[in-house]
């Protein structure tokens, strides 16, 4: 008895009840030979159906398999067995087919005696190889910058001719783009007049993957570049028309820092024919640069993404990929396939065509140099083994000789090894070598805390045997962890761990709350951003502030929405709102309303994100999926009473019967995240409760109580460490140790519940953790001799 929204959930004790259903087709017998064992009664009554190890069958396909004790599977047993005649199958008997079952096939440890994980072989992840093609051609480049005070270098001219210092009158940084100047530049006399100019540039910060739409407004002439010197990516400089806004859409990836360059020119009102008019008009002079974010809304950008320093364009990948496999729950690069398989050729295309167009910078190989083939062949050296990780051996320096020498001019060589190098496994996968050296470890390190290959600091150190230890493998860890391309991970596995990636519809009903406009919620996700930015990065990196903060990023806009006072054009800034309520990231305003119906509150999704969320629990997928009941006709029934009649069922409780309390704890906050104190004029009923894993039972009044337990919680924190395991290194936990997730749950505690230090435990860990050659596949699909 849930929604659709609910239906994303997957791997549980499904059909539980149709197994245990035939186990008590003889009521008599079961309640009559009390001697018989749990296996007995399985072997007899469910192993037709259900397989020797509960592996299923062709009728009941899904394997038995969850989180629930002994306790809780007899107590499922003894309430709904079989589903024709529930209550048949009670007491001692439920007890002994719980237990068999579980200790059998059900519980985590049953599986890993049963199908050991084992650490395999991978290709590179979509977002994986993107960020590695970017990296091995940013490698030939200086490094990104991102230095200095917040904001755009700013030059103003007194005249169109911006090449001239001498009409240079004004030299700043300004936070951002958005001015008005009326007739005349800022603080400047009048004899200016008519025709000015100015210049911003420096580089901007992408946050995300995704596309942005970058937008000018003005009256007048203005060209802007994104992450290409040369070709404008808005150019308007003869302008035409009334027109007063521009937009271009580029592609970025994500945590990396791309040159960004606007220039702005009044034009020639008050002129006519070229001549000047003894007393022209006054005129408009007005300029914006906005940009609209992936799952944004248009906004001027600001400070915090801009800087005046200049850095180097960036190697995007244009090539479509096909999505990875996430039937495990996180992304993995486990499927091969001819969509796939035609992708790298594509993209491997596009880097050797990107290669060729650019040796001049690339590699110092202009097209008149009489030493370009030397330069070039220097280049695909250098190319390949950044590519691959490692040194190359004698043989594949003498493929890179042969490629020359057999290829009809320079350009066609250095295609040639490109495609080569980017088809080859060695490439695509991960320690195809097998040799588990510094350069694994390196690679291993780099892929887990930025998806990526090692940099030149981190080559350097396996080059000279300085990744041996744990403390010099934890010092590079540390070192990248602050890294830009970190935080970009850090903060998509944050948003996927709230199952808001990619984001949720946030519309809402105008009537019920008339001011919540698109631009506001645009503006809750960025607060949500700023705020898990400020909890991982800032003072105190906890996993405890993460569930606890009574702080709120508002700005101006947001502000007024929710009763807070900031002045209208208030920067984001930190704000307490319901300090007495208010708990973190449970009722942070976003997700509030992300979980929400356009018109009424969802007990129902926000229990599902606290219990499969941040307690890690596994739920059972639901039989079909059922409309909410219209609030209008149950007009004197408040949220939380519509939800406990639909799923009052027992069919619908035995779900819900864990998720609904835990949504009930957050009604206090209505569709848009605002602190209510009641509904349809009866006070809100905030209490729920949870039972755990081993049956222990917990009862809690409001979001602060709930927020109290989970923070204590063995659950929320093992919960918390094994999806920021699996995101990062993209391996079962499991299949590193047994108790690989214990460990690093007392490491988690230990350490203050400190995220960073934790996200630096893992990728030290995984760095170097051994690899057992004989769990690897037999063999590797393989697209070139390289």
């Amino acid at each position: 008895m849930t929604t659709n929204r609910h239906r994303r959930t997957v791997r549980l004790p499904m059909i539980l009840a149709a197994a245990l259903a035939s186990c008590v087709a003889s009521p008599a017998a079961l309640a009559g030979d009390s001697g018989r064992s749990g296996e007995a009664i399985y072997q007899q009554k469910c192993l037709s159906c259900h397989g020797k190890q509960g592996e299923g069958s062709k009728e009941y396909g899904q394997p038995l398999e969850g989180d629930r004790s002994v306790g809780q599977l007899a107590k499922y047993i003894a309430k709904t067995m079989p589903e024709d005649d529930p209550g048949t199958c009670t007491g001692e008997d439920a007890e002994k087919v719980a237990a068999y079952i579980h200790d059998a096939f059900y519980s985590k440890a049953a599986q890993m005696r049963n199908r050991p994980p084992r650490i395999e072989l991978s290709r590179l992840t979509v977002r994986q190889y993107q960020n590695t093609v970017a990296d091995v051609i940013g490698s030939f480049r200086p490094p990104m910058d991102w230095e200095g005070q917040k904001g755009l270098h700013g030059q103003y001219f007194k005249s169109h001719q911006m090449w001239k210092k001498d009409d240079r009158i004004i030299d700043r940084v300004d936070p951002s783009v958005e001015f008005d100047f009326g007739v005349n530049l800022p603080g400047d006399p009048k004899t200016i007049g008519h025709r000015f100019a100015a210049r911003w540039e420096g580089a901007v910060m992408a946050p995300e993957t995704g596309d942005y739409e970058f937008i000018v407004r003005t009256e007048h002439a203005a060209r802007l570049w994104v992450n290409d010197p040369k070709k404008p990516l808005i150019d308007r400089w003869v302008k035409s028309g009334n027109d007063m806004e521009f937009r271009e859409t580029i592609r970025l990836l994500g945590g990396r820092v791309y040159p960004i360059r606007l220039e702005f020119s009044k034009g020639k009102q008050g002129e006519k024919d070229g001549k000047k008019d003894p007393d022209p008009p006054p005129t408009k002079a007005s300029v914006a640069l906005l940009w609209r974010p992936p799952q944004q809304a248009a906004s001027v950008i600001p400070s915090m993404y801009l800087r005046p320093s200049k850095t180097p364009e960036v190697f995007v990948l244009q090539t479509a990929f096909p999505p990875d496999d996430r039937s495990v729950g996180y992304e993995r690069g486990s499927t091969i396939s001819k969509a796939w398989d035609q992708a790298t050729t594509d993209a491997a295309f596009e880097v050797a065509d990107y290669a060729t167009a650019h040796m001049g910078d690339l590699a110092g190989a202009k097209e008149d140099d009489k030493d370009r083939a030397e330069k070039a062949r220097a280049f695909c050296v250098k190319f390949a083994e950044r590519a691959f990780r490692r040194p190359l051996s004698e043989d594949q320096r003498a493929s890179i000789d042969r490629a020359f020498k057999a290829a009809k001019g320079t350009d066609a060589a250095v295609k040639r090894v490109v495609l080569a190098t980017l088809k080859s496994p060695r490439f695509l996968y991960h320690e195809v070598s097998g040799k588990g050296d510094a350069f694994d470890v390196a690679c291993r390190l780099s892929y887990a805390l930025w998806d990526s290959a090692p940099d030149q600091v981190l080559d350097e150190a396996a080059r000279k045997g300085e990744l041996k230890t744990r403390e010099q493998v934890a010092l590079q860890a540390e070192r990248m962890a602050g890294n830009l391309r970190a935080q970009s991970k850090v903060r998509e596995f944050l948003l996927q761990w709230l199952r808001v990636s990619p984001g949720p519809d946030l519309s809402k009903d105008p009537k019920l709350f008339p001011g919540f406009t698109p631009e506001v919620a645009s503006d809750l996700r960025v607060s949500l951003e700023l705020f898990l930015d400020d909890v991982v990065w800032g003072d105190g990196s906890s996993f405890r502030r993460l569930l606890q903060s009574d702080e709120v990023f508002l700005n101006g806009r947001l502000a007024a929405f929710y009763g807070a006072k900031l002045p209208a054009d208030a920067p984001f800034q930190k704000v307490k709102l319901d300090e007495k309520e208010r708990a973190g990231l449970l009722t942070h305003p976003y997700l509030m309303a992300a979980f929400a119906y356009t018109a009424t509150t969802s007990p129902i999704h926000r229990g599902v994100l606290m219990y499969r969320g941040i307690l890690g629990r596994t739920l059972r997928p639901p039989p079909a999926a059922v409309a909410p009941l219209a609030p209008d006709l149950h007009a004197s029934l408040t949220t939380r009473e519509r939800v406990a009649l639909q799923t009052s069922p027992k069919d619908c409780q035995m779900c819900h019967g864990a998720i609904n309390p835990l949504g009930y704890t957050l009604e206090n906050f209505d569709a848009v995240g605002r602190f209510r104190k009641d509904e349809r004029g009866k006070p809100i009923d905030a209490t729920g409760t949870y039972q755990s894993r081993m049956g222990e039972a917990a009862s809690f009044r409001g979001a602060r109580e709930l927020s109290n337990f989970l923070v204590r919680s063995d659950e929320a924190h093992a919960a918390f460490v094994r999806q920021l395991f699996h995101y990062l290194v993209k391996q079962p936990i499991r299949a590193f140790s047994p108790s690989e997730e214990d460990s690093l749950r007392d490491f988690f505690v230990r350490h203050d519940d400190s995220i960073r230090a934790l996200m630096v435990e893992i990728a030290t860990r995984a760095a170097l953790a051994p690899r057992d050659p004989g769990g690897k596949p037999a063999s590797v699909p393989v697209a070139a001799s390289h």
